[in-house]
């Protein structure tokens, strides 16, 4: 083969063994996950906010941010349920550039896969031990969700992954809710055929084992716009795709219809501060609509303490080194806002 196998990485058990999850933690896990479920299924009318940098490139400056996301939670958690993101994996459109803290938990130091794996195992475990946060993370690699399946409060499965069977066959095993994004091309078709797939049993095969998975009925959709054929960006988080989008979960016959809007990527035009703008308009919809109520669970959010990006190495505390984010001052003001509207 056209490549080089450097070592033998440990397995998710032996990782486990090596940082284990306390009885706490296992306790805040359990608790956070029926509550997040009964928002998805409508028996809690809370707001869902999956919140939080676009990648989690720097412990110190993660941290610092979900300790202020944590107090601020606790001001509006009777209206509105927080989900952090620690996206520790990211896809990159061509290919190039950092591939989040799995490959280099120092990004500016060469990957070290193994070095990786622990640093994002310690970084959800403190999150959760220290701040009551049980997080979300995008599941870009299938094969290493094991190394944080008993941290995890939310899986995403991202636009460029959702028509790739193994992911949909590994979500159809996750226990906790699963995120699925629309595809770059805009296509709701595959989507649903994602969640249709994720909320079925199957059996395949999983990190060299013959597996079968019982269905995931908490599969849902996560709408982040789309690219025509020319690459223009366009948003679909209106109300006539949505009022769409509701027929077609009908028509696939899925359990537990739920939409959560991702208000940057496509939707925003790429621009972090549209994002505001985005939520205000869905809501004075989904106020209007009994239906869209029902169906629009959530945001999704890109937002860490600095406004906007930079590039690998230019060193500015709490940046996004990705995706540009919104920053902390106008995330606040935008929670709070969000929270009186409610």
């Amino acid at each position: 083969m056209n490549m080089e196998f450097e070592k033998k990485l440990s397995i998710p058990m032996e990782v486990k063994e090596m940082f284990p999850v306390s009885m706490e933690i296992s306790n805040i896990f359990t608790k956070r996950d029926i509550e997040l479920k009964k928002i998805l299924d409508g028996r809690d009318n809370r707001l869902l906010l999956i919140i939080g940098p676009c990648s989690a490139d720097n412990e110190d400056s993660v941290m610092d941010y979900m300790t202020r996301l944590k107090k601020l939670s606790e001001t509006v958690e009777d209206k509105i349920f927080i989900v952090p993101r620690i996206y520790t994996n990211k896809p990159r459109t061509n290919g190039q550039g950092y591939k989040g803290m799995l490959h280099q938990p120092n990004p500016d130091e060469k990957p070290d896969l193994f070095k990786g794996i622990i640093a994002i195992r310690k970084l959800h475990m403190r999150v959760v031990s220290e701040l009551g946060f049980t997080c979300a993370d995008e599941m870009l690699y299938p094969e290493n969700h094991k190394y944080l399946d008993d941290l995890l409060g939310y899986v995403a499965v991202g636009a460029r992954s959702v028509e790739d069977q193994q992911h949909r066959l590994t979500a159809s095993g996750i226990e906790v809710p699963v995120g699925m994004k629309n595809p770059t091309g805009g296509d709701f078709n595959g989507m649903l055929n994602a969640i249709k797939t994720a909320q079925s049993g199957h059996s395949f095969i999983y990190r060299g084992w013959a597996a079968h998975s019982f269905g995931n009925p908490y599969a849902h959709a996560v709408i982040r716009g789309y690219s025509d054929m020319h690459g223009n960006l366009i948003e679909n988080y209106d109300y006539e795709h949505m009022s769409k989008l509701l027929e077609m979960y009908s028509e696939f016959e899925l359990k537990n219809p739920a939409v959560i809007i991702d208000t940057n990527h496509a939707n925003s035009g790429k621009d972090p501060f549209k994002q505001p703008e985005i939520i205000k308009t869905v809501m004075d919809y989904r106020n209007e609509h009994d239906d869209m109520k029902k169906l629009i669970r959530g945001f999704m959010i890109e937002s860490y303490i600095e406004d906007g990006n930079q590039k690998v190495g230019e060193g500015i505390y709490g940046k996004s080194i990705t995706d540009a984010c919104l920053g902390w001052e106008k995330t606040e003001n935008m929670i709070k806002e969000l929270a009186d509207i409610l």
